[in-house]
């Protein structure tokens, strides 16, 4: 059966056909590491981690670039503003610290790691060549005041706004950048000439002067240099399609490249209703989810409903996620110890369920292909009942085959002894990073932002012990 993807572009199912046998590229939009990852972080590394496995499975080889965009107006904003408050770290430092972060994250949950990971301040000169283009084919120009900004304009190119359907005379101005010498206020961003009052390590040389490439530029340039002008898959969360995926379509295709065949976009993560957001308050952070339930868990919990669905964490959603995943590890357990000494061990076809490849095929159907594997683990636990070990043998293989696809198979490595470590190192990664945000809001004499932080640990199950110095950490017993 053919492989079907829903094409955010074309707004339909669509067979999915590689641009070069048994080969697929794909560029998944990476964290920008300002803060701390979070929920819908997790979610998205996670979704186009289980596409990649099917894919593989179904015999592709992957490349999947994964990017890091590491120098952008918030990195400069936050860094800015935790000088202020007394730390000497630099807007990189910031940066590379909470990229790490993020892949203590992805680590933790079994998210394999991407073929490429690019940062965006490694891509300056392909920015610039395809900045350079535009400006030569009309679709660019450089701000007259002297500025240093270049912008795309919007209305030299009539397919904007093709991905969202929408028309530029309905749409807001972009508001990525000082509107200083624009043509149209819905133009956007190519290039950013420096600021006064921005660090000089955070500008770059350029035929327009000194600077720092816009948001957008990054991603065309990055997946053009890692997966060519033309590829099978881009992917991001669903908050990206307008602009930054807009705009990406609109730069590459005018420079001159086909860019992505396929569209894809993953689902959002609400809290108790809402929409995840700072201004509510309510937003969960990975240090949360990694302390509050094993990274096994979180992962069954994240990667069960269907990509393009808005997933609603709430009390209880873990725990549900916890009890599903007895089921199958009760069932390897017990059909391990009664296959042991007879000839049914370890014959088991290790392969998935047509009705599970149906499931996957039809548009990554995660939840219908969830429902086959505990089905064979019912017909598993009944074929044990019925002392038929051949039946039993079989549904092992199967489970086990569905369960290692999905990255869930509570008997992988990574989730026992070496999968233990480096989720407990992840953990305490990302825990250690909470207590100095909160040492540095103490220091700054923000009770309030420190004291959310330890009431944050301490609803994750964290206990907090505060000494002249230092503050010791554990987790509840």
């Amino acid at each position: 059966m053919t492989v079907r993807l829903y094409d955010t572009k074309a707004g339909v199912l669509r067979d999915f056909i590689p641009l070069r046998d048994g080969e697929v590229g794909i560029y998944v939009c990476g964290p920008t590491v300002q803060s701390s990852p979070h929920i819908g972080h997790l979610r998205s590394a996670l979704v186009y981690d289980q596409l990649r496995r099917w894919l593989s499975y179904r015999g592709y080889r992957v490349t999947l670039v994964r990017n890091v965009t590491d120098i952008d107006d918030k990195i400069l904003v936050n860094a800015e503003a935790a000088r202020e408050s007394g730390s000497a770290e630099e807007w990189w430092a910031l940066a590379y610290r909470f990229e790490l972060e993020f892949t203590a994250g992805y680590t933790a949950l079994g998210v394999q790691a991407p073929t490429y990971e690019p940062r965006a301040t490694a891509s300056i000169p392909q920015m610039q060549e395809i900045i350079a283009r535009l400006i030569e084919r009309g679709h660019a120009y450089a701000a007259a005041d002297g500025s240093g900004d270049v912008y795309f304009d919007v209305k030299s190119w009539p397919s904007y706004g093709e991905l969202t359907r929408q028309s530029i005379d309905n749409m807001e101005a972009a508001a990525d950048a000082d509107p200083r010498d624009k043509r149209d206020p819905r133009d956007f961003a190519l290039w950013k000439g420096r600021k006064a009052d921005e660090p000089a390590s955070a500008s770059f040389p350029s035929p327009w002067g000194d600077g720092r490439p816009g948001w957008h530029i990054e991603c065309s340039a990055m997946s053009r240099r890692y997966l060519g002008p033309q590829f099978d898959i881009h992917g991001g969360g669903l908050d990206l399609r307008f602009p930054h995926h807009e705009n990406e379509i609109a730069q590459s295709t005018a420079a001159g490249d086909a860019f992505a065949n396929y569209w894809v976009h993953n689902g959002l993560v609400n809290v108790n209703g809402q929409k995840m957001s700072k201004s509510l308050g309510n937003s969960v952070y990975a240090a949360d989810l990694l302390g509050a339930a094993r990274p096994l868990v979180v992962r069954y919990y994240l990667g069960s409903a269907h990509y393009r669905s808005t997933i609603d964490f709430h009390d209880g959603s873990l725990e549900e996620a916890e009890a599903a995943l007895e089921r199958i590890s009760g069932f390897f357990e017990r059909v391990d110890r009664r296959l042991a000494g007879t000839r049914f061990a370890g014959s088991g076809v290790e392969s998935v369920p047509d009705a599970f490849a149906e499931a996957m095929d039809d548009d990554l159907a995660v939840p219908q292909a969830i429902a086959v594997l505990h089905d064979t683990v019912r017909s598993g636990n009944a074929a044990l009942d019925a002392e038929d070990l051949e039946a039993a043998a079989a549904a092992r293989g199967h489970a086990l085959a569905m369960a290692e696809v999905l990255g869930i198979n509570p008997l992988s490595p990574h989730w026992n002894t070496a999968g233990s470590s480096a989720a407990d190192a992840a953990l305490g990664q990302l825990v250690e990073r909470l207590l100095a945000d909160r040492q540095a809001a103490r220091q700054a004499k923000d009770f309030a932002a420190a004291d959310r932080i330890r009431d944050e640990l301490t609803s994750a199950g964290i206990t907090i012990e505060d000494t002249q110095t230092v503050s010791h950490w554990s987790i509840e017993s």
